[in-house]
């Protein structure tokens, strides 16, 4: 009898705790449901800096409107980023909740380096991605870059090392193209178009995995260095082309002489 009766105090005490819990519960629901805790507020700020050069508070605002669901508690946060990230210029983003009613957005813009293929562009960060290139400054002078899917990365290291070789001879690197087979094309700011053949570096993302090819720094290690003489003895003459692909030196093209009759 004393077995039975501990047996059924238990047996009640513990359905009086799970009433009470799922009374809680239910009370917590009912409050977290309340309008009062409707997202009613939504904050956007740069991440970077002090203000936005591309992304648009109102173009956000338009992007997620009507599709963020749940309130303070509910919503998803991670939903909430990638529909924002999914905005044009915007790289990133951090949301945040903020009590008891507002969702704190921080975004990362893109940062264009140059152009990609034809109608995207390539940020710092060797990413591709896709804006309206009207946005960008009146002045903005980006390069153009060229290569097959996935070698963003490649092509933007190799435009960096390129700008570094001719910025002392005052030049400019305004286009660099790597082929399907993984060979490379440049024009300079002058108009010279350099052919530099392959890149033994490049033979990781090379399906053909093809080698032998002199280095890519060394051959325009060469022409840099060779630049200023050569320049030099050309007597005013101009430049069109230059092969860098041969092992023990590099051929050049000399723009047409315009024959020009004064009266």
């Amino acid at each position: 009898m004393f077995s039975d009766a501990r047996l059924t105090n238990f047996i009640a005490n513990t359905l009086a705790l799970l009433a009470v819990l799922a009374l809680i519960a239910g009370i917590v629901m009912w409050v977290a449901q309340r309008p009062y805790f409707a997202i009613a507020k939504i904050q956007i700020e740069p991440m970077q800096s002090d203000a936005f050069n591309y992304v648009t508070a109102a173009g956000v605002q338009a992007t997620i409107a009507g599709r963020v669901a749940g309130n303070f508690f509910s919503v998803n946060l991670d939903d909430t980023r990638h529909l924002i990230e999914t905005v044009p210029w915007v790289r990133h983003a951090q949301v945040r909740r903020v009590w008891p009613d507002s969702l704190r957005i921080r975004i990362e813009e893109q940062q264009p380096l140059a152009l990609w293929n034809e109608n995207q562009m390539i940020n710092t960060w060797g990413e591709s991605f896709t804006a309206n290139q009207g946005q960008l400054a009146d002045d903005a002078r980006l390069p153009q870059l060229n290569g097959p899917n996935r070698s963003e990365r490649l092509v933007v290291q190799r435009y960096a090392e390129l700008a570094r070789w001719f910025a002392p001879l005052s030049l400019s690197v305004q286009e660099v193209t790597l082929s399907p087979r993984y060979a490379w094309e440049v024009k300079l700011s002058d108009g010279v178009h350099l052919s530099l053949g392959r890149d033994p570096a490049a033979d990781v993302a090379d399906p053909h995995g093809r080698s032998g090819a002199l280095p890519f720094a060394a051959r325009i290690e060469r022409f840099v260095q060779a630049w200023p003489k050569l320049n030099g003895r050309l007597d005013g003459r101009v430049i069109s082309s230059a092969d860098l692909r041969y092992p023990n030196g590099f051929a050049i093209t000399l723009a047409p002489v315009s024959n020009i009759s004064s009266k």
